[in-house]
């Protein structure tokens, strides 16, 4: 079994073979050999070609490219605490806030305890108060009302029945507070539908069918349609505006899942493309113009407002030039990026005088330095070919930090601006949870009812809003404040 130990500064081995180096030897070979056909030459650059595709994937890791950790090869499983050579208890550390249990004000039963009086030494005792102790527990059932509206009837024999309250329109129903728990648990907690009708029948005997958690969550989709205008108008109208995408599966088909986030607000839509179509039909970004940050998909720069990149994505688009290509360039292009930022979180977010021009200027001179070391490729004036040369992956990188400069800094001149894009992947990352408990979507209906509800409890919980509150006042008929009072 082959065991590849790593690759670092542009060197790849595979026990205690340098492969990196007998690549270099093969293709000086093929250079300096002139009796093999030129079929067989052909034939052995392809498979130096091959070779050289296949370490540059496995040079690939999530320290230095959008690989997740989960498919790192090897990957340490365990404690991620840093080791600082003092001994420390697990828990807590001095100085941690932490949380404890408290004694409620208001509890829901009191019981009063009295001495048995006959356990006691004879003599005269007064009441001297009592000594509270409260045991935090919760109970699960079912509760039904049942509303009886009085029948009266009059000589004649005609009959006038009470009227029920809305909620009652049938012998039979749901209230909401079900209601708003069934989509809790399918759309915030991204239960199956199967345990989702499991809990109800365990813990609250009440048996409900998959159609009818459904029902529950179309129901909320249709409840949403408000909100999602006003989520809208409200995202067009932000300063700042992340912005990214991820594939989803829907009916063993790739598509997408389009995002536009906010510090207080969060959209969600469904498409079967990627690029500028499926952005417009989100009917965000094409009113917007304020400053969008995204991780340099080119279907963005379409759309008229500033840009700003994603710098967690360079840090590690750097240090794979570092760690795979021995590009110093790069490491020092690393390490500024960090300076800076590392600048700005300890002068409360606006820069000291002079700093942006001094910056600047070491960011200019990395990249000049880069030009040097990762010179681009030479055009074959032999055999010209038509469209871009093929450049290599540390020049790619180079190229787009010069190009952008503006955009990759924005977050150094304009303090609205993060260093990175985490608030968009952090909003879409619970999407793929969801893939990763159900597989896909059954429908593109399904995919669009998940979307508007997650929408809306994503803006509720950066809001102060706890999801199942949300879902209490949807079903009661009304919006948070927040929401309710632009519509």
């Amino acid at each position: 079994m082959l065991v590849v130990q790593g690759r670092k500064s542009g060197i790849m081995t595979i026990g205690k073979i340098d492969i990196s180096e007998s690549l270099k030897c093969v293709e000086a070979l093929l250079k300096e050999d002139k009796t093999s056909s030129p079929q067989m030459r052909a034939t052995m650059e392809l498979l130096v070609l091959i070779i050289n595709l296949l370490l540059e994937k496995l040079g690939v890791n999530s320290t230095n490219s959008s690989k997740p950790p989960s498919q790192d090869p090897n990957r340490k499983r365990g404690s991620r605490r840093k080791v600082t050579g003092v001994k420390r208890k697990p828990g807590g550390q001095p100085g941690h806030p932490g949380k404890q249990l408290e004694m409620v004000k208001d509890p829901d039963e009191i019981f009063d305890l009295e001495i048995d009086r006959r356990t006691l030494p004879p003599g005269q005792y007064s009441s001297n108060g009592f000594e509270r102790r409260q045991v935090i527990d919760i109970k699960i059932s079912r509760h039904v009302t049942e509303y009886r509206a009085e029948v009266l009837s009059n000589a004649s024999g005609a009959q006038f029945v009470a009227e029920f309250p809305p909620e009652a329109t049938r012998p039979a129903q749901y209230g909401s507070d079900l209601k708003a728990m069934s989509v809790y648990m399918s759309q915030q907690q991204l239960i199956p539908y199967d345990r989702v009708l499991d809990y109800f029948s365990d813990q609250c005997r009440i048996a409900i069918s998959e159609g009818s958690v459904f029902n529950f969550n179309q129901r909320a989709y249709e409840l949403l349609e408000a909100f999602e205008l006003v989520a809208r108008t409200r995202l067009i109208n932000s300063g700042v505006l992340h912005a990214d995408e991820t594939g989803i599966n829907i009916s063993g088909k790739r598509l997408w899942l389009h995002y536009a986030g906010s510090s207080k607000w969060t959209l969600y839509f469904p498409h079967a493309k990627r690029g500028g179509e499926a952005m417009k039909a989100m009917g965000v970004l094409d009113d917007f113009r304020g400053i969008l940050c995204h991780d340099h998909w080119k279907a963005y720069f379409a759309f008229l407002c500033s840009h700003s990149l994603c710098n967690a994505h360079h840090l590690r688009e750097l240090e794979r030039a570092w760690d795979d290509y021995n590009q110093s360039w790069a490491k020092k292009m690393k390490s500024l990026l960090l300076a800076i930022n590392n600048c700005i979180k300890k002068s409360t977010g606006s820069l000291p005088e002079g700093s942006v021009e001094d910056f600047l200027e070491r960011y200019r001179k990395i990249i000049k330095d880069g030009e040097r070391e990762c010179p681009g490729p030479a055009a074959d004036t032999a055999k010209p070919k038509r469209g871009r040369i093929k450049r290599t992956v540390p020049r790619n990188l180079l190229e787009r930090l010069k190009n952008f400069e503006a955009e990759t800094l924005r977050f150094m001149t304009d303090s609205r601006v993060p260093f990175t894009n985490n608030q968009g992947e952090n909003d879409i990352r619970m999407t793929k949870v969801q893939q990763k408990i159900s597989g896909c979507f059954r429908s593109m209906e399904g995919a669009k009812i998940f979307c508007r509800i997650r929408s809306y409890l994503s803006t509720c919980r950066k809001n102060g809003i706890p999801p199942t509150e949300a879902l209490k006042m949807l079903f009661a008929g009304k919006l948070p404040e927040i929401i309710a009072r632009l519509e």
